[in-house]
């Protein structure tokens, strides 16, 4: 009877937490429309009391919440919380520029045809015609460049623009802007800043160039510090940011529209295989943006990041049309080119909840049989070193000053990475040896 009693007071104080961060959070999104105004993208939306409109950023900002399912406290109303989409609205605005050299990313029209050469090669993977014409994205040199000079500009201002209030648009010395995350707790930052620099490692560009900042205390190493926030101490001191807090900023892009999941990769779609037959009558741009699709669910498999292309599948069964709509956290330039944006969920956390959310990473995952050869031969390449973990520690140490601050995986998630890497790795050798010996459409 204890037992019992114990139960329903965990479940009422859950209930509790995610009835007032829900109220909150309404409050927060009306406040931040009301200043954005006319500054969000013209595109109808869903209203804002639509269920399809929500995530699962609450399982975030609830600490406990995952040990309490994995005791069995609590039925569908604890796995169910959500809130409101965290929508970038500052990510709108018509000042949009590019990064870099994205060769071939205006030659995106034009149907492929049965006379032009197969989207597809060696069985699985995308052709090298596909990959000459793929947008460089945030190319290294480029963003390099812009970690140097985001550790050194001062911030003069800080405002509502990148989501929720407890992100904020920084305007730089020089005018330039970063979205900069000041993290429910360490992990989100920890996560967000990790999956920036796995990204790297696999070789994949689409993700905006990332530093981390201290609030105070010197900015050990070049990493912000007092001066550099000197301009907004009464702002941050409104926002109760801690005194030496770490933060991450990200680079702000904007005339960024949403990206809807490819029909291939929805519920019905019978998934992304080198036999589909309609992967001949796409145009190249819808053949790209579907080879970067694939990058993308190959590193949301690794990060097991579950606020995307997962938390829309659990979705499905109260909203059958979810997947017909924006998916969250990715974001597409007027070129097509695809942005994975606020990462938060991936690695830490991802790793935390992994049991909520591994049927449905698995059934992603499952759903494509193509891929970048240079992913796929990166992922070969940490599979048989079995040194991933030992990789991105270095490459982390090496671009960011305050990696020892932050804090690194433990040595239990470090093996979560290398086994999914394993998984990944042999889950594209599975479909080599399902469809290489088979002639592509």
């Amino acid at each position: 009877m204890k037992a019992v009693s114990a139960n329903l007071l965990a479940l009422l104080f859950l209930c509790t937490c995610a009835s007032v961060l829900y109220v909150w959070d309404t409050l927060e999104n009306r406040v931040e429309r009301s200043k954005r105004g006319e500054r969000r993208s013209s595109r109808p939306g869903p209203s804002a009391t639509d269920t399809s409109t929500k995530t699962f950023r609450a399982l975030l900002a609830v600490p406990g919440a995952h040990r309490l399912l994995r005791m069995g406290i609590g039925g569908p109303e604890v796995r169910n919380l959500t809130r409101e989409r965290d929508r970038p609205g500052s990510l709108q605005s018509p000042d949009y520029h590019v990064n870099g050299d994205n060769k071939g990313s205006g030659q995106k029209g034009g149907q492929a045809g049965s006379g032009s050469p197969s989207p597809v090669e060696d069985g699985i993977f995308w052709s090298a015609w596909l990959e000459e014409r793929l947008p460089t994205g945030f190319p290294e040199e480029n963003a390099r460049s812009w970690r140097e000079g985001a550790r050194g500009q001062p911030v003069v201002k800080l405002e509502p623009g990148c989501g929720r209030i407890s992100n904020q648009l920084a305007t730089f010395s020089d005018g330039s802007r970063a979205c900069v995350r000041y993290g429910i707790n360490a992990d989100q930052v920890q996560g967000e800043t990790l999956t920036y620099y796995l990204a790297g490692l696999l070789g994949i560009s689409n993700l905006p160039p990332l530093v981390l900042a201290q609030l105070g205390g010197g900015g050990g190493g070049g990493g912000g510090g007092t001066e550099q926030w000197a301009a907004v101490r009464p702002r941050i001191a409104a926002l109760q940011w801690g005194d030496r807090a770490v933060v991450s900023l990200t680079e702000w892009v904007a005339n960024l529209t949403g990206a809807v999941t490819p029909a291939p990769l929805r519920q019905q779609g019978s998934g992304l295989h080198p036999h589909r037959a309609d992967l001949r009558n796409k145009s190249t741009g819808e053949l790209l943006e579907l080879m970067q699709w694939t990058d993308l669910i190959a590193l949301d498999y690794l990060t097991a990041n579950f606020d995307r292309l997962v938390s829309n599948l659990h979705s499905l069964q109260w909203d059958a049309r979810v997947m017909e709509r924006d998916t969250n956290n990715l974001l597409k330039t007027p070129r097509g080119d695809l942005v994975f944006i606020d990462n938060e969920a991936g690695l830490v956390h991802g790793y935390r909840v992994l049991d909520m959310w591994e049927k449905y990473h698995d059934a992603v995952l499952g759903s494509v049989c193509v891929f970048r050869r240079r992913t796929a031969r990166r992922v070969a390449e940490l599979a048989g070193r079995r040194d991933t973990a030992a990789a991105l520690l270095e490459r982390y140490r090496d671009n960011e000053p305050l990696s020892a601050v932050l804090g690194f995986l433990s040595d239990e998630h470090a093996g979560v990475l290398q086994g999914r890497i394993d998984r990944l790795y042999t889950h594209i050798g599975h479909c080599k040896g399902k469809y290489s010996q088979l002639q592509p459409v």
